[in-house]
């Protein structure tokens, strides 16, 4: 009895995983506000190694449509630059000494739609993701119990406690596309 307790914080744990990687996803979704998140999918040829930008620079936000990125080795400047530019992002950076400055530009109502078309993707891909975690859940219960390994009344009472935790999950990743979606089209 104690693994099928430990399948279930472990379930916990992967359905867990799926939504911070929707969480992380949302933040690399650009709002017409700056966020230092737009930026973590940057990754900068530097010292003979791929990097994050941020372990290359500061990365802060002065104003709310303004990131600005101060770089730790003059050196890498241009590189900087140029992962920035590469990473399609649609943005500009503008550069002073070791200072790189992204505007970030209005979204027009088109592009505001568009995003949210691949939010709700996401959040299909994040729900997707939890519903296998709970099909290989209750494949692992339904063989313990063919395996006689737990009871009739077990089986059910940990496909319920299965289901609750999946439907929690989808709950969350329901409110955090809303927030997002939200989040998203005001201006």
């Amino acid at each position: 009895m104690v693994a099928t307790t430990h399948d279930l914080n472990e379930l916990k744990r992967r359905m867990q995983g799926a939504f911070q990687v929707l969480k992380q996803e949302f933040a690399g979704l650009r709002t017409g506000r700056a966020s230092a998140h737009l930026l973590d999918p940057v990754h900068v040829d530097a010292y003979g190694q791929s990097m994050p930008l941020n372990q290359l620079a500061t990365i802060s936000v002065p104003e709310a449509r303004l990131i600005s990125v101060q770089v730790w080795d003059k050196s890498m400047v241009h590189a900087i630059e140029k992962a920035i530019t590469a990473a399609n992002l649609g943005l500009n950076p503008q550069t002073e000494g070791q200072v790189v400055r992204l505007r970030i530009p209005e979204l027009n109502e088109e592009r505001r739609k568009e995003l949210v078309k691949v939010a709700h993707k996401y959040a299909e891909a994040a729900r997707v993701a939890v519903r296998h975690v709970r099909r290989d859940g209750l494949d692992v219960i339904k063989k313990l119990e063919k395996d006689h390994k737990i009871s009739q009344d077990d089986h059910e009472r940990f496909t319920l406690e299965i289901q609750k935790t999946t439907d929690q999950m989808i709950h969350d990743v329901d409110h955090a596309l809303a927030t997002k979606e939200k989040e998203i089209l005001t201006v």
